[in-house]
C-alpha cells in the first residue's frame, strides 16, 4: 500500500481481541473470524495513508516514528469497526514497516543524506561558535589586530580547518604575510 506522501510501503499489523458480546458476534456478522482480519486490514491500510513512513520535520507524526500515536490511532479505529461485531481489541500494533522493495534503496539514500546534512549542520554550528571564540580571545589578549579584509581570510581559513573531512595539511610560510 502507499503512506501519505504516496511511496509505496509494506505493513502489517497484530491485533489481539475477544468476542465480548457472543449474540452480536453471532448475529450482526456472518464469519466474525472474517469480519475481524478484513476490518483490521482496512484500518491498517486507512491508517497508512494518513501519515508518512518518515517525518519531515520533527513535530511531524509518521508511522515510524511516532509509534504511540500511530498504534493507539490503529487500536481505535479497529476498535470502531469491531464494536458492531461484538468484538473488543485487547492490542493492535504495527508488526513490520519498510518501504517496498522497488524503492527501498532509494528511500535508504534520502534518510543517508538527511542524516548527513543534520551532521554537517551541527559541525558548521560548531565551527562558527569556535571561529567567534577565536576572534574574540585574539582580540582581547591583543595577540594580533586585524583589519576586516584579514579577519575575513582568518573567518575562511579556519571554517575550512573547522569543517573539513580530511586532516589538515600544514602551510609553512616563508616570506612575508604583507608586500
Amino acid at each position: 500500500m502507499n503512506d501519505h506522501d504516496g511511496n509505496p510501503i509494506e505493513i502489517a499489523a497484530v491485533v489481539v481481541w475477544r468476542v465480548a458480546d457472543s449474540a452480536e458476534a453471532t448475529f450482526q456478522v456472518d464469519d466474525y473470524s472474517n469480519y475481524v482480519t478484513v476490518q483490521s486490514e482496512s484500518a491498517l491500510r486507512s491508517l497508512a495513508t494518513v501519515y508518512a513512513y518518515d517525518a519531515h520535520e520533527p513535530t511531524d507524526i509518521s508511522l515510524r516514528g511516532s509509534t504511540d500515536v500511530v498504534t493507539e490511532r490503529l487500536k481505535t479505529e479497529i476498535q470502531a469497526r469491531l464494536t458492531v461485531a461484538g468484538v473488543d481489541v485487547t492490542e493492535a500494533r504495527i508488526t513490520h514497516l519498510a518501504y517496498a522493495p522497488e524503492i527501498a534503496a532509494a528511500m535508504l539514500q534520502r534518510q543517508q543524506a538527511g542524516a548527513m546534512i543534520a551532521a554537517r549542520s551541527k559541525i558548521v554550528e560548531g565551527a562558527v561558535g569556535m571561529v567567534e571564540m577565536a576572534l574574540d580571545l585574539l582580540s582581547r589578549r591583543s595577540v594580533v589586530n586585524l583589519d576586516e579584509e584579514r579577519k575575513a581570510a582568518r573567518v575562511s581559513n579556519l571554517l575550512v580547518v573547522l569543517c573539513s573531512e580530511r586532516n589538515v595539511q600544514p602551510v609553512v610560510n616563508a616570506g612575508t604575510l604583507h608586500h
